[in-house]
């Protein structure tokens, strides 16, 4: 059975609309399958727009109405007014970032970039200001986002994140000299944090070339976590046990090939100190 995804309603338009739909449709004695005939839509549609991972569209708003009557036209009225559905996040990392947020461990392969939790507010701004067709507005909505992330790092028990960064990332210049030192100085001093462990791989071919990818686990959840894999299109969300289990141990070959943490701190240092 799947894990019942666990909803904050505060935190989005996509996981109030989905508690709503969860809670009537269990209020009314409906199962899935019985929502799904009426929308007309898969059951699958209906689970994965209640557990916030799937925005609804208009049919789908208008069928909840029908179906139950007793709210009004809310689900219509709710969805007409928040079109921006958490627009801060490109639409396919949304999920993910809940499961971030909810993780027990966070495991980080990057090959372009530094890792957006571990990113200082100037640095996400370079690289978030290189997305076409977006505004200042836009831009400034998207870092304030990217930095809220980075809360979960901070809390009294965080979640372990271990980090595998190719140096190619270290050196790649997303912004003026100063902004790359601060950045480089910045990870050196979160790799040190108990919670957090960061490794370098050496610039060369590997098989993280592939594509950056990120893993959450939550301990107790019964399932082996979700991953997100990154791409030109905005990436996508990877649920599949057997998938993500192959990720994993993609990430223990990288971990493997990749230098130790403080050797890694030592030429995170050493980068900063040429910028």
């Amino acid at each position: 059975m799947p894990r019942l995804r666990k909803l904050t309603p505060g935190a989005s338009p996509l996981h109030f609309f989905g508690s709503e739909v969860r809670r009537a449709r269990t209020a009314a004695g409906m199962t899935l399958a019985d929502l799904a005939v009426m929308v007309p839509c898969d059951q699958s549609t209906v689970s994965r727009i209640e557990s916030g991972l799937l925005a609804p569209d208009l049919r789908f708003a208008q069928a909840c109405d029908e179906a139950f009557p007793q709210a009004a036209g809310w689900f219509t009225r709710f969805y007409c007014e928040s079109q921006e559905w958490g627009e801060a996040f490109p639409r396919e990392f949304r999920s993910f970032a809940q499961d971030e947020a909810e993780a027990t461990a966070l495991y980080v392969f990057e090959h372009a970039f530094v890792p957006g939790l571990l990113q200082t507010e100037d640095y996400a701004r370079a690289v978030l200001s290189r997305h076409s067709v977006t505004s200042d507005d836009q831009i400034a909505e998207r870092v304030k986002a990217r930095l809220a992330r980075q809360a979960v790092l901070d809390r009294t028990e965080p979640p372990l994140l271990w980090s595998v960064i190719d140096e190619a990332a270290l050196r790649r210049m997303a912004g003026p000299s100063e902004v790359m030192r601060g950045q480089l100085t910045h990870l050196a001093l979160m790799a040190r944090r108990p919670s957090i462990t960061v490794q370098v791989l050496a610039a060369g071919v590997h098989i993280g070339l592939q594509g950056a990818f990120n893993l959450a686990e939550i301990a107790g959840s019964g399932s082996p976590g979700t991953a997100y894999l990154e791409d030109a299109a905005d990436g996508r969300i990877i649920d599949d046990p057997a998938t993500v289990g192959r990720l994993a141990v993609r990430f223990r070959h990288l971990q493997i090939e990749a230098m130790t943490p403080v050797a890694s701190i030592e030429l995170i240092e050493q980068i900063a100190r040429e910028r």
